[in-house]
């Protein structure tokens, strides 16, 4: 069991990085296996993803708490590290530069970027490592020395690119207020109602169903946050529609019996699919400076690692519960 914990930390603290920045195209490949890039993503998002899930499971919470801790994650690093929450010029915010900035803070982005991170930061590759490795499910990956260094290097982490990389200074009374709510969703996240959790009472529909809504999902937040902006909708539009539809998709998987690792598999698969698809296009049609070669490798890599899951679950003779 030590041996299954050790692989499984191991694979979380390298999956996170991926799934959120090479898969997605945010860093693609000849950025992201930089050497220096990876040991920064590894020890922000790898740490993230091992600390969330650890807390977790020493609270004794499950998935939607979970996704608290996902959100928490989200806003320390767009909002108190690398400051994206505040800056106007931060490169990746396009028309969201102005579109919903209110009182030195780019609230349409950071909406979009807090559920991101919750979601394809922390809990899909933690949900993807427990089912690779099914033994370690409820159980602590790290010990207590391990955490207190997971957290020693994500501070130093933090701080090389809050100092360093991105230098800009965030208005005082936002930023505080921002380290505030990351304080309030973490208390959030330690009481979090067990009722409140992923324990419905009904089937699942298809597998087929499971997947293309998580690939709606996925399909509607790209349009909600990076299109429905140029048509001039008034940005609190965009952030109600936004939130909304996460907060709609948590109520009715919330209603769900998830007692199959094939379904569970399926909503992540669907989620996934998006960056998939779109990596070759990345690829092929020059959509930012940064250089695109590899995508595609990239993208089909991830699709037979999702196979690959779902070849381990179905040769299993027992499918764990949650």
């Amino acid at each position: 069991m030590a041996r299954q914990s050790k692989r499984a930390a191991l694979l979380l603290l390298f999956l996170s990085p991926i799934t959120a920045e090479l898969v997605t195209g945010s860093s693609p490949p000849l950025i992201f296996f930089n050497p220096i890039v990876l040991l920064l993503f590894l020890g922000f998002y790898g740490t993230g993803a091992l600390m969330m899930r650890e807390l977790m499971i020493r609270w004794q919470k499950g998935y939607a708490s979970l996704l608290v801790l996902g959100v928490a994650y989200g806003i320390i690093e767009e909002g108190l590290v690398v400051k994206s929450f505040f800056n106007p010029s931060w490169p990746d915010l396009s028309i969201m530069a102005t579109y919903g900035r209110w009182l030195g803070v780019n609230w349409v982005w950071s909406f979009d970027l807090a559920v991101y991170h919750a979601v394809v930061s922390i809990v899909i590759p933690v949900i993807l490592v427990e089912l690779v490795y099914p033994e370690a499910r409820g159980q602590s990956l790290l010990g207590n020395t391990a955490m207190v260094f997971a957290g020693i290097v994500f501070a130093l982490d933090s701080a090389l690119f809050y100092f360093v990389l991105t230098p800009y200074v965030p208005p005082l009374v936002p930023y505080v207020g921002t380290l505030a709510l990351v304080l309030v969703l973490f208390i959030v996240a330690c009481r979090f109602p067990e009722k409140w959790d992923f324990h419905g009472t009904r089937p699942c529909p298809s597998r087929r169903r499971l997947w293309a809504i998580g690939l709606m999902w996925m399909v509607l937040n790209w349009l909600i946050y990076f299109h429905l902006p140029r048509t001039g909708v008034h940005p609190i539009v965009t952030i109600a529609l936004g939130i909304g539809m996460a907060l709609l998709l948590y109520r009715y998987f919330r209603t769900l019996i998830w007692d199959n690792d094939l379904d569970r598999l399926s909503v992540v698969a669907g989620v996934m699919t998006f960056s998939i698809i779109m990596a070759p296009v990345f690829e092929m049609v020059a959509v930012t400076a940064e250089p695109m070669t590899g995508m595609t490798l990239t993208g089909a890599a991830y699709a037979l690692f999702l196979l690959y899951v779902r070849h381990r679950i179905k040769s299993s003779s027992v499918s764990p519960a949650a």
